[in-house]
C-alpha cells in the first residue's frame, strides 16, 4: 500500500512528496499536466519560502529580491527584507526544480486525475490507487475539496489575478507594488531581461486595461510584451476544515485569502511540510491546529490590507501611510514569510 498519495503536482504537492520521500515514506503524485507547468502568479518567493526550498534540497535559479516597495504616483515607501533576500523565479523554473528533486528521491508521478475519493478505516482510494493517506494539493479550485463537501462559500467581492511577462531589464531588485483605486500591479524581476507584472483587481478587465491605471509603468513596458496573459480567480477560497478523515488539504486547496502579500509558495511549503510531519508522527489529528497556526498571521495581515484596498478612499491612504510610518511598514514587510 502507498504511504501517501498526493493529488496535484504543483509546488505544494511536490513539496509534500519530497518531504514524504525524505522521511522514508513512499509517495505517489497524481497530476494531469505535463511538467513544467506554468500558472498565473506573481513569481516572487519570500525569504522564508526560499529557505524552505533549500532545506528540501531544491535550488532554483532566479533574481535576488531585496525587499518590497509601494508606489502611488510620486509617493513611495520601501522596506528591505531582514537577513536573506527573496527570489524572483519563473514559475516554470520553480516547477521544474521541484519536479527534478522529487524524481531524485524516488517519488512516482502518475499522469491522470484523482476523480472520486473513497475512504475506509485504514486506507483511501483515488485514481485507481490505494494509500494510507491522501494529501490534496490540487489548487485554488480544488476538486478534492469540492468532492469531500469541504467547500465553504467565500465572502464577496471576488478578486482576480492576471500576469504577463515583459522583455525589459529590471530597473530594481525590489518587488514594486503599484497602487490605484481599482487595482494593484506587482512588478517582479525574474531574469536579466525579464520582469513579470501581475495585476489584482475586483474588476474583470484586460491586463492592458489594468495597466492603463499606471501611466509611467505602462510606458516603461510598452512594446515589450513576452508570452501570453495568464489568469486566475476568484482568488478567495475557503474550506470548512483542512482535514476530512484520511485526507489532508495543503496549499491553496486548504483555503486562500488573496495574493496581496506574495506568500503563496512559502505557505504552500509550510502547510505541505506540516501535513507530512503530522502523518509521519502518527498524529493526523494535529494538522488542523498546525495549519491554523501557520496561516494565522498571513490571514490577518492579508485580510487587513484587502479590506483597505477594497474601499477607494482607504486605498488612497495605503502608500501615504506607509511613507509616513516607515517603522510600521518595515514591521509588516519583516512579518512576511
Amino acid at each position: 500500500m502507498i504511504d501517501i498519495l498526493v493529488a496535484g503536482g504543483g509546488p505544494a504537492g511536490l513539496v509534500a512528496a519530497i518531504r514524504a520521500a525524505a522521511a522514508g515514506r513512499e509517495a505517489v503524485v497524481v497530476e494531469p499536466r505535463t511538467a513544467p507547468v506554468d500558472k498565473a502568479c506573481g513569481e516572487g518567493i519570500m525569504p522564508g519560502g526560499v529557505a524552505a526550498l533549500r532545506a528540501l534540497g531544491v535550488m532554483v535559479p532566479g533574481s535576488a529580491l531585496r525587499g518590497i516597495r509601494y508606489i502611488d504616483g510620486a509617493r513611495r515607501a520601501e522596506a528591505s527584507f531582514r537577513g536573506a533576500p527573496g527570489l524572483g523565479v519563473r514559475r516554470t523554473a520553480l516547477h521544474e526544480a521541484l519536479y527534478r528533486r522529487a524524481l531524485e528521491l524516488g517519488v512516482r508521478i502518475v499522469a491522470g486525475r484523482v476523480g472520486e475519493v473513497r475512504q475506509g478505516l485504514d486506507s483511501v482510494g483515488a485514481a485507481g490507487l490505494t494509500a494510507r493517506w491522501l494529501i490534496a494539493a490540487d489548487g485554488l479550485h480544488s476538486p478534492v475539496r469540492r468532492t469531500l463537501g469541504l467547500d465553504r462559500p467565500a465572502s464577496a467581492p471576488h478578486r482576480y489575478g492576471l500576469r504577463r511577462h515583459y522583455r525589459v531589464a529590471p530597473w530594481t531588485d525590489f518587488v514594486e507594488v503599484h497602487w490605484s483605486r481599482r487595482c494593484e500591479a506587482y512588478v517582479t524581476p525574474v531574469g536579466e531581461r525579464l520582469v513579470g507584472v501581475a495585476v489584482l483587481s475586483g474588476e474583470r478587465r484586460s491586463h492592458a486595461e489594468h495597466l492603463s491605471a499606471f501611466p509611467a509603468l505602462a510606458d516603461a513596458l510598452r512594446y515589450a510584451e513576452e508570452g501570453p496573459v495568464r489568469g486566475a480567480g476568484p482568488l478567495r477560497q475557503s474550506a470548512r476544515s483542512p482535514r476530512a478523515g484520511r485526507v489532508l488539504l495543503v496549499g491553496d486547496a486548504a483555503g486562500y485569502v488573496d495574493a496581496l502579500t506574495g506568500e503563496g509558495i512559502a505557505l504552500a511549503a509550510a502547510t505541505a511540510s506540516a501535513a507530512v510531519d503530522c502523518l509521519t508522527a502518527g498524529r493526523p489529528e494535529a494538522y488542523p491546529a498546525h495549519w491554523r497556526r501557520l496561516t494565522r498571521r498571513h490571514r490577518l495581515l492579508t485580510q487587513g490590507l484587502l479590506s483597505a484596498a477594497r474601499h477607494p478612499f482607504a486605498a488612497r491612504l495605503i502608500v501615504p501611510a506607509a511613507h509616513r510610518l516607515p517603522a510600521v511598514f518595515e514591521a509588516a514587510v519583516h512579518a512576511l514569510r
